[in-house]
């Protein structure tokens, strides 16, 4: 029995946010002080490491739920299946839902019950549940899923990764600029058919790295210490990525039986251009070899980072031909990989 993906989608906001819109913000080092330096060379600056030129951020009347269920009615239509037949709907995110210009994250009920009553699936028998894995949620749910087929306790499963970062970001950080808003979606199921998920890999570094990614006041010292805001180690994430998600990558190709030649795309979670380009270096220095054209896709110029929801977004755009010298075929052989808060790594070897 082989498990493959049989529709996919995505939600990508429409509103654009681009650098230039942040050169009349005031960012702040992280003890209140002014940075001594013009916006515009802190933008730019920003531009040449992270790679983003813009990002999408949801219209105020939606949140996160709302995303995943656009997403989630994509793959349904692309599976061409009645969302009835759902087994389990499976949501990683990391906030809830929290609604424009407030500050509470919003859970109950779940992020996946919400999408669930919104497609409107009576089913008692469809189990809908939210997954908290940071950004690797998404090809951590995937997982999940594929462990519920190989036990025969489901046949087709609906997973989501959805996001607004934009709402939680502390406007005075530059780190700030990194993260957007977004939704993808699959759908997965038994299948006779060659190909399908072939190995998996997960790992949690929580020991030194558990706190690399966490909630922290804003750099804006008189804002209320009560109110928070996403806060990273941007330093410490990159070189944890460096050191063990080429590793993980190697392990589970390896595992799958696969030979790196045998590899023809990398969707790798959109976290920074340059960490990305880096860990794709390491991964194919692990075996000795040239990394071949075009293997890597990436999103983040124009859509940032929108955690969960980077990795299946990304692979809806190939799958879908949206990407400029990007394509899939069938038979091909991809790896999913990811890393985030936690610190969390996992990755995905499938055949398409």
């Amino acid at each position: 029995m082989n498990i493959k993906i049989i529709g996919t989608g995505s939600y990508i906001p429409t509103k654009v946010e681009k650098n230039e819109n942040f050169h009349n913000h005031e960012f702040l080092n992280a003890d209140g002080s002014a940075i001594n330096a013009p916006n515009e060379v802190i933008v730019e600056k920003f531009k040449s490491i992270t790679g983003i030129s813009e990002r999408r951020y949801a219209k105020n009347h939606l949140n996160s739920s709302d995303l995943g269920f656009f997403a989630a009615e994509k793959a349904i239509e692309d599976a061409k299946i009645d969302p009835e037949t759902l087994d389990y709907i499976i949501v990683a995110h990391n906030f809830g839902d929290i609604k424009h210009n407030t500050v509470q994250s919003d859970m109950l009920p779940s992020l996946a019950a919400r999408i669930k009553h919104s497609l409107r699936i009576k089913n008692p028998k469809c189990i809908a549940y939210d997954l908290l894995f940071g950004c690797p949620g998404w090809v951590e749910g995937m997982i999940q899923a594929k462990a519920f087929i190989n036990a025969g306790i489901a046949k087709r499963c609906l997973v989501i990764g959805t996001e607004t970062l934009s709402r939680v970001i502390d406007k005075y950080d530059r780190d700030a600029m990194i993260f957007s808003d977004g939704a993808g979606a699959t759908i997965i199921e038994a299948s006779d058919d060659e190909g399908g998920i072939l190995s998996h890999e997960s790992a949690s570094y929580t020991y030194d790295e558990a706190y690399y990614l966490h909630f922290g006041r804003s750099n804006n010292q008189s804002i209320s210490q009560d109110t928070r805001f996403m806060k990273m180690e941007g330093r410490k994430i990159y070189e944890f990525a460096l050191l063990n998600v080429p590793n993980a990558m190697k392990s589970c190709l390896d595992k799958s039986g696969m030979a790196i030649t045998d590899v023809k795309k990398i969707f790798i979670h959109q976290a920074n251009e340059k960490m990305d380009e880096a860990i794709l270096k390491r991964f194919y220095r692990l075996y000795r070899t040239e990394i071949p054209e075009h293997v890597m896709p990436m999103s983040i110029q124009t859509l940032g980072n929108s955690s969960v929801a980077t990795v299946p977004t990304l692979f809806d755009l190939v799958k879908n031909n949206k990407l400029e010298h990007q394509e899939l075929h069938k038979g091909d052989v991809v790896i999913f990989a990811s890393v985030g808060a936690g610190m969390h790594i996992n990755a995905i070897v499938y055949k398409y």
